[in-house]
């Protein structure tokens, strides 16, 4: 019966969805005069597809069923997850919470906020792929296997039946194939949906890619009209990125290869056949932009999509002055610190410290500082990602009585005396006339988090490489990218581009993870660190010890690693990652994420991962500070002594 209601909601939630587009101006229509509509075409095919997939299911449950030998279960199974993938592009696009069901990570999950904390038991393709590897499933489970089908099966009904009220438009078509290229690159070939099976993830992604062919066929008609050579190019690039794949070795495909020379030319073409056939792009907030022709473009991630306003845009002015309020300890109790203090640019806006000194030189924080460069690409803030915004962090910091000790009212009040704040708020909030200018909390709060934002920094000698600066980047760490995309694993938790929790290819949730840390470096540790992470912010058990996945651009920068500040070297942390994480050192961590198997890393690929790691810096103008702070009346004396930073 929950299952049924879960169809229902999913359904009108889909139609709730496409509902306004029946209100917005028609589109262009692109098909040929007298031909069908290309989006009819390409919901045939979904739904054709979707009963493909279907039969494949049936003959697995049979085989599986009837027992036949494993090699012809192991079969049926592939099968079954290639007609999966080419429903993927479209079911993730119109129902990802079905799509979910069918294929979303064997992990137990509980819901935030869900004080009664009832485990999520996963389900799907991902659950039944660990019954056939990396070892053959028992005897005993052979009912839990059919069980598995069956709930499988379910979730497939949920999802035709939801189909079945799409209305598709070219533009969401075409949205869907960029994702459905990105998704390939950042989830297909890494190997998120074949943990247990790697070997199976370049045959899926050849799959994905003959689907969006598929699809683009509709339109090649049109687009033939439109401009013949796009045509071709676009049709040539699918055909030679899906022999590429049919040729990769069984071992250590190049990753980094497809990549440049298939994956960002093929979304490149689409976007510009989009262009050309009229059929305009999303122009909606999004944290990836619909106008990204590749994910390492330039300007691909929308920093202000993450700001509590939906129509929020970080401004210079805004900027400028958060860039001072930023460096100057007069927002602190005392004076004499200022954010800088543990955020320190040079270092990344890190902190070469396990944990911070806190307040005043009593004692330290409760956590590593960890690094404020693209901080605002991220759904949450701080390690257990218990705030949403920068805003709200800057007033948290301000308040806190380790590390700020003041307050925004505070602030705010000090700020209001000194006549050059007042012209630069002003300024930066299109004040008439700064004498009439109340500098408020929510403002001080603003011009920090704008400062915060404008540390976007995506222009690293690996982000040149990838947009086609060759002599960038050397051997070693274009060989460790495949290595952290391929046996690493390092890409199924830090998703590229951003490299950090925000889970690819939509990059608007970000994921924590449980790890199983130590307190203290080692590779015989005797207790996982006593901090409890976001159990903390709800009480649910299951999220015991887990934390927010970082970033790891810059992270050559930002040591010590991890909550805590435990490893010294990255050399340090890769080997942590190599055994296992806390379980594979012999931790007992019932709960942990992070798989506890070893990667058997040779010395070779950990050299060479540590190269690629390095090669993710860029700090490009963002070492400097403020030359001088602005002044306050001369009869406080003492504030205007205060020195740019405060204390380090």
């Amino acid at each position: 019966m929950l299952r049924i209601l879960f169809w229902i909601a999913a359904g009108l939630f889909a139609l709730a969805l496409l509902g306004p587009i029946a209100c917005q101006r028609p589109e262009a229509n692109v098909a040929q005069k007298g031909a069908a509509r290309p989006t009819d075409q390409v919901l045939a095919t979904y739904h054709q597809n979707l009963i493909l997939l279907d039969s494949a299911l049936v003959r697995l449950q049979k085989s599986v069923a009837t027992k036949t030998p494993l090699s012809a279960q192991r079969r049926a199974f592939r099968q079954a997850r290639q007609r999966y993938k080419q429903v993927e592009f479209l079911a993730e696009y119109y129902q990802a919470s079905l799509a979910k069901l069918l294929n979303g990570p064997a992990i137990i999950e509980v819901a935030d906020y869900d004080q009664e904390q009832r485990q999520i038991m996963p389900e799907g393709l991902q659950v039944i792929e660990t019954y056939f590897y990396p070892e053959a499933y028992a005897p005993a489970q052979h009912a839990e296997l059919l069980n598995q089908l069956a709930l499988t099966r379910s979730s497939l009904r949920g999802l035709r039946n939801s189909a079945d009220i799409l209305v598709l438009t070219d533009r969401h078509v075409f949205d869907a194939l960029r994702l459905g290229v990105f998704r390939v690159v950042t989830l297909g070939l890494p190997g998120f949906d074949t943990p247990a099976s790697p070997e199976a993830a370049v045959p899926e992604a050849i799959a994905s890619l003959q689907a969006l062919h598929a699809a683009l066929t509709a339109y090649e008609p049109a687009l033939r009209t439109r401009d013949a050579s796009l045509a071709e190019r676009l049709d040539k690039t699918l055909t030679t990125s899906i022999n590429n794949l049919k040729s990769a070795p069984k071992a250590n495909f190049d990753q980094l290869a497809f990549l440049t020379k298939y994956a960002n030319p093929l979304s490149q073409q689409l976007r510009q056949a989009q262009l050309a056939l009229g059929i305009p792009e999303f122009t909606e907030a999004r944290a990836l932009r619909a106008s990204a022709a590749t994910l390492f473009d330039s300007a691909a991630f929308n920093a202000d999509y993450f700001a509590p306003q939906s129509d929020a845009r970080t401004t210079p002015t805004q900027v400028a002055l958060g860039q001072h309020l930023f460096f100057d300890p007069v927002l602190s109790g005392n004076g004499g610190r200022s954010c800088a203090s543990c955020h320190q640019p040079a270092r990344g806006f890190a902190e070469n410290r396990a944990r911070s000194v806190a307040f005043a030189g009593k004692g330290t924080v409760s956590r590593n500082a960890p690094t404020l460069l693209n901080a605002a690409l991220q759904r949450t803030q701080y390690h257990d990602g218990r705030l949403t915004y920068l805003e709200d962090q800057a007033a948290d910091v301000l308040a806190n009585p380790t590390e700020m000790h003041g307050s925004l009212a505070r602030a705010a009040a000090l700020l209001r005396q000194s006549p050059a704040y007042q012209v630069a708020f002003a300024r930066a909030f299109d004040a008439p006339d700064a004498t009439e200018a109340t500098i408020t909390e929510t403002q001080v709060q603003q011009a920090l988090a704008s400062y915060v934002r404008s540390l976007v920094r995506l222009n690293s000698p690996f982000d040149r490489y990838v947009r086609g600066e060759t002599a960038v980047l050397d051997a070693a760490a274009q060989r460790g990218f495949n290595v952290y995309m391929g046996k690493g694993k390092c890409g199924t938790c830090h998703f590229m581009p951003l490299f950090n929790g925000n889970v690819a290819p939509t990059f608007e949730r970000t994921e924590t993870e449980i790890l199983g840390v130590p307190a203290q470096a080692s590779l015989h540790p005797k207790t996982i660190d006593p901090d409890p992470g976001k159990f903390r912010l709800q009480g649910i058990e299951w999220q015991r010890h887990a934390f927010k996945t970082p970033t790891l651009r810059n992270v050559a920068l930002t040591a010590p690693y991890m909550h805590n500040g435990a490893y010294q070297t990255l050399e340090e942390v890769i080997e942590f990652y190599d055994q296992g994480g806390g379980a594979g050192l012999g931790l007992d961590v019932p709960n942990q994420t992070l798989p506890p198997d070893k990667l058997n890393l040779t010395k070779a690929e950990k050299s060479d991962l540590l190269a690629f790691l390095r090669a993710l810096t860029d700090t490009t103008n963002t070492q400097k500070a403020p030359q001088r702070l602005p002044d306050f009346p001369a009869g406080m004396a003492q504030v205007n002594k205060r020195v740019v930073g405060g204390e380090y």
